[in-house]
């Protein structure tokens, strides 16, 4: 979070409300939908208060990244009628506890750039970035203790690899600070997590 100072008794001129037409200060660019170039909004268009810094690598880390997480959230509301096994069960409430404010953030961007945030968990390219099908999601519903241990671990461990390279691309490619921020949380939070998961899976019983 940004700390703000004021400075003497001098205050700011109140900002306009509503959209500001775009005018012969710098070019403002608008990102494209994902896969689409960004471009330059056109002199007096009006760009509501769409971030002058973000680019389309962040609308796509966004879009993609709030149904990947919904689904990580579907998976750990499965724990607690599953398994009583207490490291799960503190993993499932720690990545819940992440993840829910994350999206919550996402969507909030996307609707200052006018963009609704995907609905469901869909995911176009779900098997390149680790989610799960929904043949395994329906083995990790019927399993119960310690196979749904194992399970669990398994389709998190990969589901947080997947986010680990979203995270990777965003910080690669991205713009937006707001999103290279989380981007990083993303990417070191998970890695964390996922030491953490596979050092739970190796002391499971066989």
């Amino acid at each position: 979070m940004a700390t703000f100072a004021l400075a003497g008794c001098a205050q700011e001129p109140p900002a306009p409300a509503g959209p500001s037409p775009v005018g012969t200060e710098a070019p403002v660019i608008v990102p494209g939908s994902p896969g689409a170039p960004a471009r330059t909004a056109r002199p007096g268009e009006r760009v509501g208060r769409t971030p002058s810094s973000a680019v389309a690598a962040d609308v796509r880390f966004a879009e993609g990244m709030i149904p990947h997480h919904r689904q990580a959230l579907e998976m750990t509301a499965l724990v607690e009628a599953r398994t009583t096994t207490g490291s799960i069960r503190s993993l499932a409430r720690q990545i819940s506890a992440a993840q829910t404010p994350e999206i919550k953030v996402m969507t909030n961007w996307l609707a200052e750039l006018g963009r609704r945030a995907p609905a469901g968990h869909d995911h176009t390219q779900g098997a390149a970035y680790g989610m799960a099908t929904q043949e395994q999601l329906n083995a990790l519903r019927g399993a119960r203790n310690g196979a749904f241990d194992r399970l669990f671990l398994q389709l998190m461990t990969r589901h947080h690899e997947g986010a680990v390279k979203m995270a990777g691309e965003q910080l690669a490619g991205g713009r937006d600070q707001r999103m290279r921020l989380l981007a990083k949380d993303v990417y070191s939070g998970q890695s964390i997590e996922i030491a953490r998961m596979r050092r739970v899976l190796e002391s499971l019983p066989a």
